[in-house]
């Protein structure tokens, strides 16, 4: 199922693209699905980074290592 999508352009643009024998509809499409998919990465990235905020510890986590290999 699909659905129309209408934007409004400049006249002298839609002359121009006429001019260039482009399949518009085709390259309009591509382009929103390419965008979509970097904004839900980017979006994705975000929601990791704010969860991973919420886990952060305040320990010094070589201190540990150190303390648990040579018993200080």
């Amino acid at each position: 199922m699909s659905v129309t999508l209408t934007v409004r352009i400049p006249r002298e643009l839609k002359e121009r693209m006429s001019r260039l024998g482009v399949n518009w509809s085709e390259e309009i499409r591509r382009f929103l699905e390419k965008r979509v998919a970097q904004l839900e990465a980017l979006q994705a990235l975000e929601d990791i980074e704010r969860r991973a905020l919420g886990r952060r510890v305040k320990v010094d986590s070589t201190r540990l290592i150190r303390e648990d290999r040579w018993g200080h």
